[in-house]
């Protein structure tokens, strides 16, 4: 997913340690410690090896914690610091049987408990409130850092989405979402009424890059439409909604609505297969999407990863400023962003520009002392450089930038720390069958692939977007009109931007953020999103009479 950030400084050779990063980070002082927070459990800038923070599961309204525990490491440092209480196989079924006793018609719908839409409006301008408070934004964003760590700047974003969400669903509009709609029936008494629905017992699986907005949003569009669901997230930043469920009780959030598991990728699949919720959201990779779908039997909706494409037309204005979003689109977040620039494509115009060079000139201002570059959690430094080197096997490849690891820091060596790189790869080349699959193999990392079109190979390109299998987002840098209608007329993916303005990320909660051209396919943050997720269609046909006064019994048909 998305969001911008401040400008950068330049990359340095002397030795950075997390010490250096999480000084900078704490002189964003605020007026009181995280400590002095009511609902919060952890104090966020002491969580360390002597006092490790620790998350529990949440089950029919208790916490508990099992035997087992996960000991997590600091990405800037290798230290454990997080105690991350994990079920096993054999502890599943109170969290079976906690979904399994919410029946298909859901704890809420409009025939039943209908007050409980004024109760999540309620919740939701409280939990808007407490989190536009300067010390709860700043714990919060903190708390984002230390698990996944970003700029203080692109944390902050997420809290800050995360509100506004919130605040657009306070008061009445939580009911709004269930509004429903009537046809007038063939005689009096006659009426055919569409209804949203909701599933009953779901669940959702969360991803680690956006830690809070991601499983706040869709755990909370799934209570608006009144089922119960169990969330789990990556155990790798489930501290962050450990700390949300704690805010939203405070909020008034019932203990019994929602239930948190913290487990293995094997032991949430065997969860799944024995609890059978009857809508599963998940966000994260193609493969374990593609795998639940089937265990599943579709009763699944994806947001799954997504190679993103970026199109620079023939229109060359404003270098500095598309350089800047180029840059901001491929490596904020270190590229660990669903919504990431995965390859793009400039127009000859655009390559005899300036752009290049300060596409370098930008990405070597990243540094890791302010965490504007830092860990990648899902991919090794090795395996990215190996990626990088197969690249290099193309003709005509070569290195723009970056392609080498960070130098002069203590990352964890099962995480990846590389700086922001750029591979060029001619269009011919990625169009062959050999390549094609290396060339857009997604890596969730701070990694891209730039490549050159001339006037007369857009449909060169438009073929090399036909064949991607993920349409999630995509941009169009341009003010030519007929550009854009031509490219966009012939592309799928569900967010894209279009105009000189055009970025891959962007999932603010003010408009759908989602893939297309897949039924599977999930949305978030809007009012759409949450009915199509979280929602099914009911018809209620009234037929209530009178009976025609001079009706006779007719003959068998």
């Amino acid at each position: 997913m998305y969001r911008f950030g401040i400008g950068r400084e330049i990359i340095r050779t002397r030795k950075t340690t997390p010490q250096t990063a999480l000084k900078w980070l704490s002189s964003f002082s605020v007026s009181r410690p995280a400590s002095s927070l009511s609902f919060a459990t952890v104090e966020v800038d002491e969580i360390s090896g002597s006092r490790p923070a620790e998350v529990h599961n949440l089950v029919q309204g208790k916490w508990f914690t099992p035997s087992s525990w996960n000991t997590l490491v600091d990405p800037l440092n290798g230290e454990p610091f997080i105690k991350v209480s994990e079920v096993d196989e054999s502890g599943i079924q109170p969290f079976v049987k906690s979904l399994s006793s919410c029946p298909k018609h859901g704890l809420h719908n409009p025939f039943k408990n209908p007050e409980r839409y004024l109760l999540y409006g309620d919740i939701s301008a409280k939990a808007a409130h407490l989190l536009s408070q300067p010390e709860v934004t700043h714990f919060f964003t903190r708390l984002i850092q230390r698990v996944v760590p970003k700029s203080y700047q692109q944390a902050q974003g997420e809290v800050n989405v995360t509100q506004k969400f919130l605040e657009n669903f306070s008061g009445d509009q939580v009911r709004f979402l269930a509004r429903s709609f009537a046809v007038p029936g063939n005689h009096l008494g006659q009426q055919s009424h569409g209804f949203r629905w909701p599933y009953g017992p779901v669940a959702i699986v969360a991803p680690f890059n956006f830690p809070l907005e991601i499983p706040a949003l869709q755990l909370m569009g799934a209570l608006y439409m009144g089922n119960k669901p169990i969330l789990k997230v990556d155990s790798k930043v489930s501290l962050v909604m450990d700390q949300m469920i704690h805010l939203l009780h405070a909020c008034g959030l019932p203990l019994e609505d929602v239930d948190i598991i913290n487990s293995d990728g094997k032991t949430m699949n065997k969860f799944l297969m024995e609890a059978n919720p009857r809508m599963t959201l998940f966000t994260g990779s193609s493969r374990v999407a593609e795998k639940l779908a089937g265990d599943l039997k579709g009763r699944i909706k994806l947001e799954d990863a997504g190679f993103d494409w970026k199109i620079l037309g023939p229109d060359v204005q404003e270098v500095d400023y598309v350089a800047w979003v180029c840059d901001q689109d491929a490596y904020a977040c270190s590229g660990q962003k669903c919504s990431a620039q995965s390859i793009l494509f400039m127009h000859e115009n655009w390559a005899a520009s300036s752009l290049l060079p300060k596409l370098k000139e930008f990405a070597e201002r990243r540094k890791l002392e302010d965490l504007t570059i830092g860990p990648v959690l899902t991919f090794t430094t090795e395996a990215m450089l190996e990626h990088k080197n197969k690249l290099l096997e193309i003709p005509g490849a070569k290195v723009l930038f970056g392609g080498e690891a960070l130098e002069n820091h203590t990352i964890p060596s099962v995480y990846g720390a590389i700086k922001p790189t750029a591979i060029y790869v001619p269009l011919e080349e990625i169009l062959k069958d050999k390549n094609y699959e290396l060339v857009t193999r997604e890596i969730f990392g701070p990694f891209q692939i730039v490549t050159e079109y001339k006037a007369d190979q857009l449909p060169l390109v438009l073929d090399a977007l036909e064949r991607m299998h993920a349409h999630l987002t995509a941009a169009v840098v341009s003010n030519d009109v007929n550009f854009l209608q031509d490219v966009i007329g012939k592309s799928v993916n569900g967010t894209t931007y279009a105009g000189l303005r055009a970025r891959t990320t962007g999932a603010p909660q003010n408009h759908w953020f989602g893939p297309a051209g897949d039924p599977r396919g999930a949305g978030i943050g809007t009012p759409e999103a949450i009915k199509l997720v979280w929602s099914c269609h009911r018809e209620i046909i009234y037929d209530v009479g009178p009976v025609p006064h001079h009706w006779k019994i007719p003959p068998s048909t």
